[in-house]
């Protein structure tokens, strides 16, 4: 059995790191209702080492009980302990299938359901939000959660929150919407999966048209009477690659974006260029200004933990070399001290998010906040 009480260095699941950090995820999450410790620590104690499917049985259980007490709260007119248990369930289905094939049944049953509660949250939120479907491929359609900006007069501006392909968009319900709401902002928070399931994603990722997904993204968005089409931002949630980044050179109509500014493209042309250069040494060594940054139109916010996996030395000087070339960049270095300093922020979301949207708010200049 798991320890009930770890110690500071501890990891559950030793073995596997990747188990490990969804478990550190999960209690991150609770800052911002995407769980209780409580619960984390409950499922902790009761799931087995080395069997895979006692991670999932048990993260079911706690989703299940979060549903149930969540239908319990809305049949009796309680409707902010409704919502809040409808969030903490679309967490609890979400890390359940991780261990699991994506062929599984139970994965594609579990992820129904956590689908089913975020649409549940989005039906009694105030204001409500929308399920809305967005032309992109023939034959696959994007998928994304709207939630409207509270008490605005006219057109408001809207955050795109998207993570890395192969991400799912429930987890921004919770980790960024609050932040949205809180200054004003609507959110459009979308995954490239849309409706389909996840041994789709492979079909997605090769794809070369894949960084198109965004322009498709800002021509729905555009068509709204509720969202001013002129102050339109993207967040890359966690990022990975340059995968955002990419996407808002080819998007004029961005107005200011949060992602890695092409810092994974130079990185990764890095890296291959020094093993060529270990064979010719005639090699010309690669820019230290990502080739992505120069093109880059909109201000551009950097996050990054110095615990991460790009050293912040490097990203400093790059940061600095996009500066000269008139990109209007912003860079956060969050330290151990302060925390936020792993690798997408993992062990303190909400103080990374913070940042990000206060930055944001003063790009797009929203019409008024409003009172948490």
């Amino acid at each position: 059995m798991i320890p009930a009480c770890p110690s500071a260095e501890w990891a559950f699941w030793p073995e596997r790191e990747d188990l490990s950090a969804e478990f550190m995820r999960l209690l991150a999450a609770a800052q911002d209702g995407g769980a209780t410790i409580a619960e984390c620590l409950l499922v902790a104690r009761q799931t087995r080492r080395g069997d895979e499917l006692s991670w999932h049985r048990e993260w079911i259980s706690v989703a299940e009980t979060s549903r149930n007490r969540a239908d319990a709260a809305l049949a009796a007119g309680h409707m902010a302990t409704a919502r809040r248990n409808w969030l903490r369930a679309v967490n609890y289905y979400n890390a359940a299938v991780l261990p699991l094939d994506p062929a599984d049944e139970r994965r594609r049953a579990s992820i129904a359901a956590m689908q089913e509660c975020a649409r549940s949250f989005l039906k009694f939120s105030d204001p409500a939000g929308e399920v809305v479907t967005l032309p992109w491929l023939n034959g696959h359609s994007l998928q994304g959660y709207f939630l409207p900006a509270p008490s605005t007069r006219g057109p408001a501006p809207t955050v795109i929150c998207i993570g890395e392909p192969g991400h799912r968009k429930e987890e921004f319900l919770f980790k960024l919407a609050p932040h949205a709401r809180e200054r004003g902002l609507s959110m459009l928070a979308v995954d490239l999966l849309g409706a389909r399931d996840d041994d789709f994603l492979e079909q997605i990722v090769r794809r070369p048209d894949i960084n198109a997904s965004i322009s498709h993204v800002v021509d729905y968005l555009c068509s709204r009477a509720d969202v001013d089409g002129d102050r339109i931002a993207v967040l890359a949630d966690g990022w990975g690659s340059s995968f955002v980044a990419r996407a808002v050179v080819r998007e004029p109509r961005i107005a200011a974006a949060v992602c890695d500014g092409g810092l994974w493209d130079l990185h990764e042309r890095a890296f291959m260029a020094n093993r060529i250069m270990l064979r010719d040494a005639t090699i010309v060594p690669v820019p230290e200004v990502p080739p992505i940054a120069r093109n880059i139109d909109c201000p551009v916010l950097v996050t990054v933990g110095e615990d991460g996996w790009l050293k912040t030395d490097r990203v400093r000087k790059m940061v600095q070399q996009s500066r000269n070339h008139r990109l209007d960049v912003t860079l956060k270095v969050f330290t151990a001290e302060e925390t936020g300093a792993a690798q997408g922020h993992a062990d303190n979301p909400t103080l990374a998010n913070e940042y990000i949207f206060d930055w944001l708010a003063s790009r797009l200049a929203p019409l008024a906040a409003v009172p948490a």
